[in-house]
């Protein structure tokens, strides 16, 4: 039979093993998504009360766009975090996680393929007859060799096929890692704005808080001196004063920290970027909140894809295990020339060529083989307890995020009517101060008030910002929306 008849009788069997091969081991089902109707129980707010003007409401028909902190309106935030999805070493590392992955999936495949090589040797010998019991005179010679191999490994049962696809569930998981990471860093950067402008409101309300106590120490000195308070009262003052004082450096360190944390994030160091600065004023709350229905969440949350696809990895790596318990099988040929001469390597006679199939398959490892296909199912049912477990903290957090954001408003509502009543008890007082029915230091007092429910009232002000943050955060982040 003609070499080359061989050759395609030779392919053409490869490509029919090949055809014909099923995969052993599981084939992996994505967990269908929970039927739960709702997240929290009792089920899901649907509006909160009117607080600081702004009542939020939540919607199942309304999308979650990628960029989600545009919602805020705010420019400086909205520059702040481009910059850092440009410049942060963290999501650098993520996205060139992701593309190693990609890379070895590519490669992965090319196990489906031949492996062809190519050889040419070109030898100077000494031949001796007399190695081989022939009585002649020794010669010297080269020789040239050129030849061509090829070998298929055949995947009958589906090792191979198994193996690539657990580097595209390490690709799926690489990705999402990625997404986790862009989603981290943007609700990081925008919590940080968030607690830069509390803190800067905190700080100006405090130091107004401070001079007011001042003038009541003053006051109660005078009055201390003039015997119509005890001196008593003066102590007491004095140590509400150096209580206020002492939490504006307390303050002015995490406003500090905040800016420090605010450029690591960006990609700089402190010495070399400033955040921008920001007030309250230049943020607004969304009144619309989009929420995704509880069938979709798990095939939106970063965390949960990446739960699957370490789930679909585990899967694929039974059916690794279990091909190599199975006999393998290698088709191989080669074809060449050799001569004494370049020349005379393009003559028939210089040809050589040889098919060959080799199969092999484990007999006795000791127990390796069966244990690693143990340790893999093994491996597949806890990352299965894992995934689980993934998608019900997964439900947990949005369902405290919608309550938390629920009693943000309710708190806030209460915190808006003690600063109003505290503001009126300081207009009234001032009111009876100048008609003479009270004295000064009653209107430092009530000024006092009205400042320590004003600092109330922008601490609130603040988580209910950062809870709005954290939801869209415990939906996903919106990344399926991308424009």
């Amino acid at each position: 039979m003609h070499h080359r008849e061989l050759i395609i009788r030779f392919s053409a069997t490869a490509l029919f093993c090949v055809i014909a091969g099923c995969a052993v081991g599981p084939n992996f089902s994505r967990p269908a998504p929970r039927p739960d109707k709702h997240y929290a129980n009792g089920g899901d707010p649907t509006s909160t009360v009117r607080a600081n003007g702004t009542a939020q409401t939540f919607d199942q028909n309304a999308k979650l766009p990628a960029d989600w902190w545009k919602l805020f309106h705010c420019s400086k935030l909205n520059a702040v975090i481009n910059e850092a999805l440009a410049e942060n070493p963290g999501l650098q590392s993520a996205q060139a996680s992701l593309r190693q992955s990609q890379e070895l999936l590519r490669s992965g495949y090319g196990i489906f393929y031949p492996q062809v090589n190519g050889d040419f040797e070109a030898t100077r010998q000494r031949y001796t007859p007399l190695k081989l019991g022939q009585n002649l005179q020794p010669g010297i010679f080269n020789l040239f060799t050129l030849s061509a191999s090829a070998s298929y490994a055949l995947d009958v049962f589906g090792g191979e096929r198994r193996l690539v696809e657990g580097l595209a569930a390490q690709v799926d998981l690489q990705r999402n890692t990625e997404r986790a990471a862009y989603l981290t860093l943007s609700a990081n950067i925008a919590n940080a704005m968030i607690a830069q402008a509390a803190y800067r409101a905190e700080i100006e309300a405090t130091e107004q808080l401070i001079d007011l106590q001042k003038r009541q120490v003053e006051l109660a000195e005078v009055q201390a001196r003039a015997g119509t308070v005890p001196h008593s009262t003066v102590l007491t003052l004095q140590s509400q004063l150096d209580s206020y004082k002492a939490s504006i450096p307390q303050l002015q360190q995490k406003l500090d920290q905040t800016d420090d944390l605010l450029a690591s994030l960006v990609g700089h160091t402190p010495a070399e970027w400033k955040a921008p600065r920001i007030d309250f004023a230049e943020i607004t709350l969304p009144s619309n909140l989009p929420v995704s229905l509880p069938s979709d969440l798990t095939r939106q949350r970063p965390d949960i894809l990446e739960a699957e696809a370490t789930l679909h990895a585990a899967s694929a790596n039974i059916g690794v295990a279990t091909a190599n318990m199975l006999p393998s099988i290698t088709l191989s040929g080669n074809y060449g020339a050799n001569n004494t001469s370049l020349a005379g390597l393009a003559a028939s006679s210089a040809t050589f060529w040889g098919l060959a199939a080799n199969a092999t398959t484990p007999i006795f490892e000791g127990g390796t083989l069966w244990y690693q296909r143990k340790a893999a199912i093994d491996n597949y049912q806890a990352t299965a307890a894992l995934y689980k477990q993934t998608v019900l903290s997964a439900f947990a957090q949005v369902a405290d995020t919608l309550r938390a954001i629920q009693h943000d408003a309710e708190t806030l509502e209460a915190q808006d009517e003690a600063l109003a009543a505290a503001h009126r008890a300081l207009h009234l007082v001032q009111a009876n101060f100048q008609a003479g029915l009270a004295n000064y230091s009653d209107v430092l007092i009530a000024d006092v008030q009205y400042h320590q429910a004003r600092i109330a009232d922008l601490q609130t002000i603040a988580l209910r910002y950062q809870d709005t943050v954290a939801l869209f955060v415990a939906l996903g982040g919106g990344w399926w929306n991308v424009k």
